[in-house]
């Protein structure tokens, strides 16, 4: 039996308190700063790199990494990648509930499509990027692992859980040496490219007077309808409306989990692959107690909405907030001392290369938006989901546009196309070459279906000129 006093007792709790804690001093900051405040730089990535120099500074005077001290439980490391890892699952499955403000028109079908499409291109860009740069390199330092760019994708495409999955596995099944480290900083500095180049775009386009920041400075006024619609439950009852809201979005988290557990007793090969997918069942739970919440509801049997968009919108934010915080002070700086070069010239050209490649498919297929667009899929294919969603509240506080969605239900159409890639990556680390090219003929293949519009309308119209 635990003793109170005891540091597992408040362990997991001091943790949350320091992320908090972080929150509010970043949020000090920008509002009373005035570079910070006209940098744009989100306040929970702020709040990370706060932790992060802090812990930086901690490992530098004592020597250890400050997150596993008994303070925290003596395992706060592991317990930020817990956190990062379920708080971004939490957050989309809260988004999932809230009422859709638009009908899923086949122009919204055809752009979430395209979005998952995009996903699917920019891993195959990003891939062929790393093998290009790896597997010269390894022909001059010949400790290094021809197939590590591979990782490039799982780190920067797919975040911190990807990554370590793959490393490990090149590192226990094929002799990659730091293969695990390798994946995480790549990862890491994904998460760093996907804030550092966000926020410049961000400061470019303002100056340009090309955005109107969603700077939540002053009171936007809201109207009662904007917090809760007449049909609803009661805000205080027998039960507050907002416990209601937190118990849906666990419930569609253990559905979601129970659906993992089934999955990975019948593929126990991608058990890894389908838990780091957790976020993807959680919002297809979430969609189906939706469904049945409004089938009964149409039968009479629920006489009351139970949803509340406006707290759903709340639930998710924060849980967005608290990932990038514990996301970006699980980094630890150390690991970039091995193959630094390689690893430098893959996350710098891995960031411009990203931004390069969804600043033109979102100018040339979601002009509508392209600002929102570019920032999300910029933040989430070199960072993780939840950066993607934090740039994006830089602009569209409220998810006006569609961007948002197309984050969401984009996973289903990239899973689809993507999962070849997820084999090819088995083979990689004995026939690099090979895939190599594999990888360049599918991103050929994949830019044809995603601007094939662009590239079939424009020779239908010539050979009807002619």
């Amino acid at each position: 039996m635990a003793n109170f006093w005891d540091y597992n007792v408040w362990g997991g709790l001091n943790l949350v308190a320091v992320l908090l804690l972080s929150l509010l001093a970043a949020n000090g900051l920008r509002r009373t700063v005035p570079a910070i405040k006209s940098s744009l730089i989100p306040v929970s990535v702020l709040g990370g790199l706060i932790l992060l120099l802090v812990a930086v500074i901690y490992k530098g005077v004592t020597g250890n990494f400050m997150f596993d001290t008994r303070f925290f439980g003596g395992n706060g490391s592991a317990n930020l990648e817990l956190i990062t890892y379920h708080t971004l699952a939490l957050g989309f499955i809260a988004t999932t509930f809230k009422a859709s403000e638009s009908k899923m028109t086949k122009e919204r079908s055809v752009e979430i499509f395209n979005t998952g499409v995009t996903t699917v291109s920019t891993y195959l860009m990003q891939g062929i990027l790393g093998l290009a740069i790896t597997i010269p390199a390894a022909m001059i330092a010949k400790d290094l692992f021809a197939a590590a760019g591979i990782l490039l994708p799982f780190g920067y495409g797919q975040g911190t859980g990807q990554a370590l999955n793959y490393g490990t596995i090149y590192e226990n099944d094929y002799g990659f040496v730091g293969g695990k480290s390798f994946g995480l900083t790549i990862a890491a500095l994904g998460f760093l490219s996907a804030s550092i180049g966000g926020v410049i775009h961000l400061n470019i386009m303002k100056r340009k007077g090309l955005i109107r920041p969603s700077m939540r400075t002053e009171s936007t006024g809201l109207r009662s309808e904007d917090i809760e619609n007449e049909n609803e439950i009661p805000m205080q009852e027998s039960v507050d409306k907002l416990t209601i809201q937190i118990a849906l979005v666990v419930l569609a988290y253990l559905v979601a989990y129970l659906f993992m557990l089934l999955l990975g007793s019948l593929l126990p090969g991608l058990r890894s692959v389908i838990f780091g997918f957790n976020f993807l069942l959680g919002v297809i739970s979430a969609t189906l107690i939706k469904s049945v919440m409004n089938r009964l509801k149409k039968a009479g049997v629920i006489k009351k909405d139970h949803v509340n968009s406006f707290l759903m919108t709340r639930i998710g934010n924060f849980c967005f907030d608290i990932m990038v915080v514990a996301g970006i002070a699980a980094i630890r700086l150390s690991v970039l001392s091995r193959y630094w070069v390689v690893i430098a010239i893959m996350g710098v050209s891995g960031a411009f290369l990203t931004y390069y490649y969804e600043r033109f498919v979102a100018r040339k297929l979601f002009p509508t938006y392209e600002n929102e667009q570019l920032l999300m899929m910029y933040g989430m294919l070199t960072g993780t989901a939840s950066t993607g969603i934090i740039l994006l509240r830089e602009i569209d506080g409220e998810f006006r546009t569609p961007a948002a969605d197309n984050m969401v239900y984009q996973n289903i159409p990239a899973i689809v196309f993507g999962f070849p890639m997820m084999l090819l990556a088995v083979v990689v680390p004995t026939r690099p070459f090979f895939v190599f090219l594999i990888l360049i003929g599918f991103f050929i293949v994949m830019n044809v279906i995603l601007f094939r519009k662009q590239i079939f309308g424009k020779r239908k119209g010539k050979h009807s000129t002619e």
